[in-house]
């Protein structure tokens, strides 16, 4: 339930606020929100991540679409049971599922978060990539971490029965 509950509010943040960007903004619009660090601005990106593979919208749903199912088939073994694979899950289905659904509806994913540092700027991009982003890295430091416990306490259960 919660993956489910989680993938839900995610999904429907990131569907409102690009609904909200894009009412209010014109295309290429932008509003400074943090003067030399970070501006709101409506781009749309034909492509995934930092516009690779743009003008492929069909494949990138069809992409979109197999690594949703294979992840929802695959749990099981991709994913262990505690909270931060749990977390991990919702965190990818929800991105998937956000940019996903502008890809079906208009043919782009439509991106507004911009930060930039002097000559400096970071690709703009929304909740979706971040929930994505912030969902691989939760699963790998988690995954390393109960790694680490596991071989920890097996060297300390050899330690044990070798005494």
């Amino acid at each position: 339930m919660l993956v489910l509950s989680l993938a839900v509010c995610i999904t429907l943040a990131d569907q409102v606020t690009k609904f909200l960007v894009i009412k209010s903004f014109e295309l290429g619009d932008s509003i400074t929100i943090l003067p030399g660090l970070f501006d709101l601005r409506y781009v749309r990106n034909t492509g995934a991540a930092w516009g690779m593979f743009g003008g492929f919208n069909n494949w990138l749903i069809l992409f979109s679409l197999v690594v949703l199912i294979c992840l929802i088939v695959f749990r099981r073994y991709l994913l262990q049971n505690h909270v931060a694979h749990k977390i991990t899950m919702a965190l990818m289905l929800a991105g998937i599922a956000g940019n996903l659904l502008d890809r079906l509806r208009y043919g782009y994913v439509v991106d507004f978060l911009h930060f930039h540092w002097r000559t400096h700027s970071f690709p703009t991009f929304n909740i979706a990539d971040s929930a994505i982003c912030i969902g691989v890295a939760i699963y790998i430091i988690s995954s390393y971490v109960v790694n680490a416990r596991a071989t920890r306490d097996e060297a300390g259960t050899q330690h044990v029965d070798l005494s």
